[in-house]
């Protein structure tokens, strides 16, 4: 089972982002979570919000299917950080010239899931993929 959150414009550059996301993607929920609780990157908070919100939806998820729920259980199955619209601004500068400023935001998604392994104990992900060991 997997669930979903993504937050949109979210006022942080993606560049930024993207370097904290690189941090949680792969781990387990709670483990990224306490990451991205101590990180000092400014982003590490939104992306922090946007992961319990995952995790909220994995566990409505299970409750509506009758399934029982682990918060332990679940992997960052994929992180990623979209570019959103700039905001453009102006600053004024020396001699009656105005330099653009770019306001930049984000859209910030993950998924959450469980690891599934089938018969051979791989998981399933590393069997698509073709890898040998």
């Amino acid at each position: 089972m997997e669930a979903k959150a993504q937050a949109r414009y979210v006022r942080v550059t993606p560049q930024k982002a993207r370097r904290v996301v690189a941090l949680i993607r792969g781990k387990d929920a709670t483990q990224a979570s306490a990451v991205l609780q101590f990180a000092p990157q400014a982003a590490s908070e939104p992306i922090r919000k946007v992961l319990l919100s995952a995790v909220a939806n994995a566990r409505v998820k299970a409750d509506k299917a009758s399934e029982a729920f682990d918060e332990r259980d679940l992997v960052v199955q994929a992180a990623y950080v979209d570019e959103g619209p700039t905001m453009k601004r102006f600053r004024p500068r020396a001699q009656g010239r105005a330099y653009r400023i770019r306001k930049r935001t984000s859209h910030i998604t993950v998924v959450v899931g469980t690891v599934d392994t089938d018969t051979t104990g791989q998981s399933t992900k590393a069997a698509t993929k073709g890898r040998t060991r």
